[in-house]
């Protein structure tokens, strides 16, 4: 469960980037958080993983008082956080197996159960047959299905994506949100921040639209200010473009045989790959010592940040 009551945020520089916010989010509930830049869509993200505190009020994520958290717990709360962010973020010189299975080892995972539940999160998002490839060797759509399962290996209770489809093509974009949505049905609560509003009207999910740092709609995109703004009309072409592109997004994710049988051999030879020198390792101090600084603002979008951070 999430609560924001009362929340207001104000920089130092002076900018309010929310103003008296309140939000309730149920456990197992879809939500896409929509708005312009400089809305304060940021500064929401910041606060909910506990990288910014609120100038006022309270902030409970999981149970946890975000206000509260000493600075050696803030890792602790966000292990329930599962984060997927637009540019991916994945290791460059590690297989797509081995970027999945970091994650588990950053917490201390015994190598056994890594070796158990990797593959099913690479079934599970339809990459069997790529755990082997490194991130150069797969489209963007497939980089985006890596960075989600690395959020779903530790399973998360929360999974927040920061505009996950700002990098892919349109195609690849309903194949990642049906992919959310598929997980959300399992009961895990995701949270969804994008501008690609036309996209989000495919999916009838709960819509909170901010705007100058305030709460101005709740509900679904209709009762949002910016509908009209992003309204787009639909002919016939473009609704049977856009059921052939869920029915291929429905489809994606499901493995093959061939993909399984794929996935089963690497599972055998990766040891052997690993001593023979054809994986590349690297040196994860730096790695480490980048998540123990407790820092996720270069994850966000933020590059037009001139207003004090309240994208």
């Amino acid at each position: 469960m999430i609560d924001f009551i009362n929340v207001s945020k104000r920089y130092d520089n002076g900018t309010q980037a929310l103003k008296d916010v309140n939000i309730h989010i149920e456990d197992g509930e879809f939500v896409f958080v929509v708005g312009a830049s400089g809305a304060g869509k940021s500064t929401f993200l910041k606060i909910l993983m506990r990288e910014e505190v609120p100038t006022t009020g309270t902030v409970i994520v999981n149970g946890h008082t975000l206000t509260e958290l000493k600075k050696r717990e803030i890792p602790y709360f966000r292990r329930d956080l599962g984060i997927v962010f637009q540019d991916f973020r994945l290791i460059p010189n590690m297989t797509v197996y081995e970027n999945i299975a970091f994650a588990m080892r950053v917490i201390g995972a015994r190598e056994s159960e890594i070796r158990k539940k990797v593959p099913f999160v690479i079934t599970r998002v339809g990459l069997s047959n790529k755990a082997r490839c490194f991130p150069n060797e797969l489209s963007g759509g497939e980089q985006q299905r890596v960075a989600l399962a690395r959020a779903l290996v530790n399973e998360a209770k929360v999974i927040i994506a920061d505009e996950p489809t700002g990098n892919i093509d349109p195609t690849m974009a309903f194949e990642i949100i049906d992919l959310l949505k598929d997980i959300n049905e399992k009961g895990t609560t995701v949270i969804i921040v994008t501008h690609e509003h036309d996209l989000v009207r495919q999916f009838d999910k709960r819509v909170i639209t901010l705007d100058s740092g305030n709460v101005v709609a709740d509900g679904d995109l209709s009762s949002s200010p910016l509908v009209r703004k992003y309204e787009k009309k639909y002919n016939q072409g473009d609704k049977s473009r856009l059921r052939r592109m869920r029915k291929k997004a429905a489809e994606a994710y499901y493995p093959d045989e061939d993909s399984v049988e794929d996935l089963s051999k690497f599972m055998v030879t990766m040891s052997e790959e690993k001593e023979s020198g054809h994986t590349n390792e690297i040196d994860v101090d730096e790695i480490y010592k980048n998540l123990e600084s407790n820092k996720y603002s270069v994850y966000l979008n933020d590059n037009d940040d001139t207003d004090g951070g309240a994208d």
